[in-house]
Order: C-alpha cells, then sequence, then structure tokens
C-alpha cells in the first residue's frame, strides 16, 4: 500500500507516493513555479499512480501539507486531499508544510523559510527534530540573530535580505518532499480535522459595501 502526499504550499506543486512500510518514495513529481496547481494536482496523482503500477484503491493514506503558505495555492492542496479521501474512505493527515523541510536536516539547530509573497517569508526554528518556534511570517531583514543556528533553508533569492549573521550560516533551501510529509505524519493517530496555516488574511479582499442611494433610502421609508 501506498501513501499520497500532496504540498501545495510554496510556489511549486509537490504530488509523491510513499511506500507504507519503509517510507521510501515510489515516485513523485515537483512542478516549480506552478501557475495552474488546480488544473495539475489531479492529472499529476493519475500520472504518478500509473508510473507505480498502482490504482487510487491501493492508497492507505494522504498527507497533506497544511501551510504556512498563500491562501490561494495552499487551499487547492487541501481542498483536493480532502476530497480524495472522502471519494476513497480513507484518512488524511495534515502536517507543518516547513516541519517536512526540517526534517532533511542533519543539523542540530536550524531555521527554515518558505516564500510568503509581500517581501515576506514563513519561518520557524528547530532544535534536534523538535520546532521550537513558529511557524509565523516576518520579513527576512527583521529576523533576529539566533547565534546558535547552523542551518538556514531558504529560497535563494530571499538569502540575500537576512542579517549577516543569519547569511554567514550553512544555507540550504529545502522542499516538502513527499518521503518527509509522510515521516511527519502519525499515520497511526485519528486523522484531525485540516486547519490550514494562513497566518495572515488572504490577499483578495472584499469590495466595501456601497452607500444606498438617496431614492433607494426613501422608497424603504
Amino acid at each position: 500500500m501506498a501513501v499520497l502526499a500532496i504540498d501545495s504550499s510554496t510556489p511549486d506543486l509537490i504530488v509523491g507516493l510513499v511506500n507504507e512500510v519503509n517510507n521510501e518514495t515510489l515516485s513523485e513529481r515537483i512542478i516549480e513555479n506552478c501557475r495552474d496547481q488546480n488544473a495539475l494536482l489531479v492529472p499529476t496523482t493519475i500520472e504518478l499512480l500509473e508510473k507505480s503500477a498502482l490504482a487510487f484503491s491501493d492508497i492507505s493514506a494522504i498527507v497533506v501539507g497544511i501551510g504556512p503558505g498563500p491562501f490561494t495555492g495552499l487551499r487547492v492542496g487541501m481542498a483536493t486531499a480532502a476530497a480524495f479521501g472522502d471519494a476513497l474512505g480513507i484518512a488524511v493527515h495534515g502536517v507543518c508544510s516547513l516541519d517536512a523541510m526540517a526534517a532533511q536536516s542533519t543539523e542540530n539547530a536550524i531555521l527554515v523559510a518558505s516564500d510568503a509573497r509581500r517581501k515576506e517569508i514563513y519561518y520557524a526554528t528547530y532544535r534536534n527534530g523538535q520546532r521550537t518556534s513558529g511557524p509565523d511570517v516576518i520579513k527576512p531583514e527583521e529576523v533576529q540573530p539566533i547565534h546558535d543556528v547552523d542551518l538556514v533553508s531558504i529560497p535563494e533569492q530571499i538569502h540575500s535580505r537576512l542579517s549577516d549573521d543569519l547569511r554567514s550560516r550553512k544555507h540550504s533551501q529545502f522542499k516538502p518532499l513527499p518521503k518527509f510529509l509522510v515521516a511527519c505524519a502519525d499515520l497511526s493517530a485519528t486523522a484531525q480535522p485540516l486547519e490550514p496555516l494562513y497566518l495572515r488574511r488572504p490577499d483578495a479582499k472584499e469590495p466595501p459595501k456601497k452607500p444606498l442611494s438617496a431614492a433607494i433610502v426613501r422608497k424603504e421609508h
């Protein structure tokens, strides 16, 4: 049996199938800077199943990254994962996407960040595999120096905006890969309701209410 892992919290669309027993990747696809996650997620899942000679009935559970991430992209992955789970009658487990990135490091103390747009980042810190702060959203320039951090994982285009202290540390750029999403999930536990980590209001705002015209006001009275 396989676990389907999905993450749409970053500009990339990440989908993969992971062996339920040994947590080895069966197949995965990363579509970088994906601009149409909604249209590509289901076909990509079908493609990976065919590549692995599996059917939807071979999926035992689903793990999905719950962010933090922008509203539009994040809800695509989570809504699709929930729909798959409902249709297949299987559990859907949500995990923090930053946790899956941090799980790839062998360093003791790390800072992990992803692009939050609006010239900001989502970030969290970890020690010995455990999250010690965050997730939170902040401008890269405002992240306070953390003197015992061994490694900083952050998108290349944002790295230069960190403080001199943080730029002097080892640098990497982890992605929330399928096998690490699954590794961060407790598949033996009862799946909890999916709660997205938006950390801020969506970019789209409701238009302000227009005042009633004088004619309508007179008519109502």
